[in-house]
């Protein structure tokens, strides 16, 4: 038989070729196959939700459509850069009893992340306190500061929720404010919020919520609020 009848086919032809070179070849196009389908098909993790890029929470709307231009109208602002705005709302759960049993600060913590929507930390005493049997640096309650778009959240659940919840409500007290655009409010009971399931909660504790704006008056800072909805009773 001549050389030419005896020559093997080219590598890579059809039919021909090192079959284990071949099927390794086709594995590693299979495997960046996959990985590239991985990249633009990737599922969302466990618990985690695809959050809309155009939402925007009620309040915040309110404020910019409704809120902003009433107070332009009202202080005669030149822009709306000087028209005062909420800062931060922040919330505090003072847990004395707590000090004593861990598992009551910890419910406490439990709560205030339920009802804010955001972890709740524990505060703890920066002195000893002798009359109430606290010593420095123990646990005494729980807070949690809210911005941006949780912040309006919060706000919109409180008004239209769990105010309208408390027992006997008339209103809020209209001159709680501190003379610098920040106002503070305070709860009885925190079951008033709609996240709190009442025939699983072993205290009740009392709520303080501070109200920081940018308002350079309680006035302005007033106007603000009611531009929310705050049922100021005085």
């Amino acid at each position: 038989m001549s050389e030419a009848g005896k020559a093997k086919p080219a590598k890579g032809a059809k039919g021909g070729g090192n079959p284990i070179e071949k099927a390794k070849a086709e594995a590693k196009a299979d495997k960046k196959a996959k990985k590239g389908e991985s990249k633009t098909a990737a599922a969302p993790a466990v618990g985690e939700t695809q959050k809309d890029p155009n939402y925007v929470p009620r309040m915040k709307k309110r404020y910019l459509e409704v809120i902003r231009p009433a107070l332009m109208k009202e202080f005669g602002y030149k822009n709306g850069m000087q028209v005062p705005k909420l800062s931060k709302i922040v919330l505090n759960i003072g847990a004395g009893e707590g000090s004593q049993d861990s598992k009551k600060m910890v419910a406490a913590q439990n709560d205030l992340t339920a009802i804010a929507g955001q972890k709740a930390i524990i505060t703890k005493a920066k002195k000893a306190i002798s009359t109430f049997k606290i010593t420095a640096g123990r646990p005494v309650g729980v807070k949690v500061t809210l911005r941006q778009d949780r912040m309006y959240e919060f706000l919109d659940r409180l008004v239209t929720m769990a105010m309208p919840r408390i027992r006997d409500f008339r209103g809020v007290n209209g001159k709680s404010f501190d003379g610098r655009g920040n106002y503070a409010m305070g709860l009885k009971e925190h079951i008033v919020f709609v996240e709190i399931d009442y025939d699983k909660t072993e205290t009740v504790w009392g709520m303080d919520i501070i109200f920081n704006t940018t308002a350079k008056t309680d006035a302005e800072a007033k106007a603000l609020l009611k531009g929310f909805q705050f049922p100021f009773t005085n």
